[in-house]
């Protein structure tokens, strides 16, 4: 039978972000992904996600050790206050498990640094408890490609649906004639998206003459 989480569409009403562990000293250990390709993607999850107006829940963990959030996401989520745990499982600290509870909705997008640990165990504890999880691979990262792999691999086993930062926010978006689509693509900040910017205007300016 198939579940019906796989083919229900992710939107605005019915998701949530999920922000675990991007933290200074947590990126300095990543290397499956361009820690400046990784920091791109985040900052534009968040951004669009703000665009929707979506729930969004941030944890940390040891702080002593791994250091604050990395100041491009202080800035962006200074208005959200951040949970700052011991556990290695996020889902295991109960005002995180609640504040996911309290946001209504069942549709998490997650990531998080490493994603084999932080991104995937609450992942798979979420999926446990009933949620659909997104997690967002190119806006988490890991210590080593095998392990990055290996984390990927045991969320899916686990039925967790692994995403891409753009793929999951297009998703949402639906309609490119939706209000809020420029502001979106801006917020992704897509290698291609200044291109459309200029053929945009290009055209918008051919209508007018």
């Amino acid at each position: 039978m198939i579940r019906k989480e796989y083919y229900e569409t992710i939107t605005p009403e019915n998701a949530a972000l999920v922000l675990v562990d991007h933290q200074i000293g947590l990126y300095t250990g990543v290397r499956d992904i361009p820690v400046d390709e990784s920091k791109h993607n985040i900052i534009g999850l968040v951004k669009a996600a703000k665009v929707f107006k979506i729930p969004i829940v941030v944890t940390t963990t040891t702080e002593n050790v791994w250091g604050p959030m990395i100041p491009e996401l202080q800035e962006l989520l200074k208005d959200i206050p951040v949970i700052e745990r011991t556990t290695v499982n996020a889902w295991d600290d109960p005002r995180v498990a609640l504040a996911i509870e309290k946001t209504g909705r069942k549709k998490l997008i997650m990531t998080g640094i490493s994603t084999d640990v932080c991104l995937a165990f609450p992942a798979i504890t979420a999926v446990g408890k009933n949620y659909d999880v997104y997690a967002v691979i190119d806006a988490s990262g890991a210590f080593t490609v095998k392990q990055g792999e290996l984390g990927v691999a045991r969320m899916v086993q686990a039925g967790v649906k692994v995403v891409g930062y753009s793929n999951v926010i297009v998703e949402m978006l639906k309609d490119n004639a939706n209000p809020l689509a420029f502001e979106v693509y801006n917020g992704l900040n897509m290698p291609f998206a200044g291109l459309v910017s200029g053929l945009n205007q290009y055209f918008s300016k051919d209508k007018k003459g």
